[in-house]
């Protein structure tokens, strides 16, 4: 069943939500995470938060660009008290978000939006580089 512009807007408004609690929780794991092997990846977790914040600029200028208004809603975070399990939140995270940005890139060629197609492509090349930087740290445990 094909996708209509209204549902495509409001996938993309959920998209959005976890582009926002995606930042909230990188900052707040950078923060938190402790132990020596992890210093490397603090630093990465506080880029990966900068660049998903640069996600929802992108998601929120082709929302209004397709009629829609952007959410200021934020899905849920995950956290832990183990710096071990917050990275495996963070990697769920980003393997949920490669899902979901692979079914909208499909959807916006539906609807022939070739430019939100390829915003979404963007978006999708650093949720996958997001992705291997995490299951380098996840493995090493």
């Amino acid at each position: 069943m094909a996708i209509t512009t209204k549902e495509l807007i409001e996938a993309l408004n959920k998209d959005l939500e976890w582009e926002y609690a995606a930042a909230i929780q990188y900052i707040q794991h950078a923060s938190t995470i402790t132990g020596a092997k992890y210093e490397s990846i603090q630093k990465e977790l506080l880029i990966h938060s900068q660049e998903e914040m640069q996600h929802a600029v992108s998601l929120s200028n082709q929302i209004n660009f397709l009629g829609g208004t952007p959410t200021m809603d934020v899905e849920k975070r995950e956290t832990s008290k183990k710096s071990l399990e917050m990275l495996k939140q963070d990697l769920a995270g980003e393997e949920y978000a490669i899902v979901r940005y692979k079914q909208r890139i499909a959807q916006a060629e539906e609807l022939k939006e070739y430019g939100l197609r390829r915003a979404l492509e963007d978006i999708l090349i650093m949720e996958e580089e997001h992705k291997r930087d995490l299951q380098m740290v996840v493995q090493e445990g």
